[in-house]
């Protein structure tokens, strides 16, 4: 059994399609085929149901999968660690969101703190960070909601009230705070099922007796701000996110806990190296003195 058969498999296990395994590889598909082959060889039982170029672990497979992913994550993690330990000035941070609002100024300190290390950002929505989570394919995840999951250590780091963003035309522009219930009939713009906050603020609105209505819905939350300015809808937006267009206003929600956990999560095993712990402690500082302003 060869190292490389085992990545290969992995490839085709999560993808469960042989060309698009192949194009991810970067190899032909007759090579992945034939590697797969030689594997399921190797171990006397096949791994896949297979129908074209589709591919479905059956219970051989699912079993070894679990085993694969454990060798293979142990693997990188021990690269990890020689890298860090060899060169710990540089290196690249790999980092997953699903709230990208306060980001930039957290990027901002890590980078006057640690100027030679990259970053990777990826926007996702919460089930897909938890599946990099699960796979030790990240140092951290900025989340909302928190994830309380085996092998993923969760903590919070800020509680983030939510506003009701409207046009200063609006009817409810000349108020500071209002209902739910006053929103009910109101026309609204958002981000997709999926995101933390969309699905918290979906929750609760339910609990107040309405679902509300959305005439747009996107993957870009700081698009919503533009199209609350240009009159397309009302939108619930975290307070960590406001703008200070002059053209809307910010309302509070009264009589609810309408706020948002802001969590820092990463996986109990996965190698944390000195610049991934310098950046939690840059993250710990940033809402440590965001709460200081706030009171």
């Amino acid at each position: 059994m060869e190292l490389l058969q085992l990545q290969y498999f992995l490839t085709v296990a999560r993808m469960e399609h042989v060309t698009e395994a192949a194009q991810r590889l970067h190899v032909t598909q007759s090579s992945l085929s034939k590697t797969i082959q030689r594997l399921e060889d190797d171990l006397g039982v096949p791994l896949f149901d297979r129908k074209g170029r589709k591919l479905r672990l059956n219970e051989f497979g699912s079993k070894f999968l679990c085993r694969v992913e454990r060798a293979l994550f142990e693997l990188e993690q021990g690269k990890l660690e020689l890298s860090d330990l060899s060169n710990p000035e540089h290196g690249t941070l790999e980092l997953a969101v699903t709230t990208a609002s306060t980001l930039p100024n957290i990027l901002r300190e890590f980078r006057k703190k640690r100027p030679d290390i990259q970053f990777h950002v990826q926007m996702l929505t919460t089930h897909e960070m938890v599946t990099l989570l699960h796979r030790g394919e990240v140092d951290f995840c900025l989340s909302s909601p928190p994830i309380q999951e085996d092998g993923i250590e969760c903590q919070i780091v800020f509680l983030d009230p939510i506003l009701v963003a409207v046009p200063r035309g609006h009817r409810l522009a000349d108020r500071n705070i209002i209902s739910l219930t006053e929103l009910k009939d109101e026309s609204f713009v958002g981000v997709k099922r999926g995101y933390g906050t969309r699905d918290l603020v979906d929750s609760i609105c339910k609990s107040a007796g309405f679902a509300p209505t959305y005439v747009y819905e996107g993957d870009e939350p700081a698009r919503l701000i533009q199209l609350v300015e240009a009159e397309i809808g009302i939108a619930f937006i975290p307070s960590t996110a406001r703008d200070s267009r002059e053209q809307i206003k910010y309302l509070q929600v009264e009589n609810h806990e309408f706020v948002r956990e802001i969590a820092l999560l990463w996986h109990k095993s996965r190698y944390i190296s000195r610049a991934a712990q310098d950046f939690r402690d840059v993250v710990v500082d940033y809402f440590g003195d965001v709460c200081k302003l706030e009171r």
